[in-house]
């Protein structure tokens, strides 16, 4: 991961909000500043299982706030919709395409979250190491493409209070 990425995720988790299904982590102590290391990283990303689509590691926890490193899988991806929250990525190793817009394929909701097995419509976009990415609220999303597993920073982001 290496130290400029370790400080990128220090930076960013006060402005982060989350909702995923992570690794169990304790929340982030408010009194002092918090390291995870690279090692720890490659610790917690070894015990996500790679016979799912995706699976995340959670980074840091100050509640409301969660930073993760998301691992997706060479397998077929389902579609979400997130309509409390856009979805902020980094992508740290690999390469896809982003399917984004269109409506959600047999929709299940889930709170505020709408999940299916696909996307009608919508805009491909290829993506790669080092790029960033931001999906806002209220738009359908999907992973595609992959052929290698692909690893990415994931910061939820709630909406501005109306």
């Amino acid at each position: 991961m290496g130290r400029l990425c370790a400080l990128f995720l220090v930076s960013v988790c006060s402005a982060s909000a989350g909702w995923a299904q992570t690794s169990a982590s304790p929340a982030t102590d408010r009194g002092k500043a918090t390291i995870f290391t690279a090692d720890d990283l490659t610790a917690a990303l070894a015990k996500l299982p790679a016979d799912r689509p995706s699976g995340a590691a959670r980074v840091f926890s100050l509640a409301p706030y969660n930073v993760n490193v998301e691992q997706r899988q060479p397998r077929p991806q389902g579609a979400s919709l997130h309509e409390a929250q856009a979805e902020f990525f980094y992508v740290i190793e690999g390469s896809a395409t982003l399917l984004t817009g269109g409506s959600v394929t047999s929709p299940t909701r889930n709170g505020t979250n709408i999940t299916g097995p696909g996307i009608e419509g919508g805009v491909r976009q290829t993506f790669k190491k080092g790029d960033f990415m931001i999906v806002p609220s209220g738009v359908a999303h999907q992973f595609l493409d992959i052929t290698a597993p692909v690893r990415l920073l994931q910061i939820y982001l709630p909406n501005a209070p109306q």
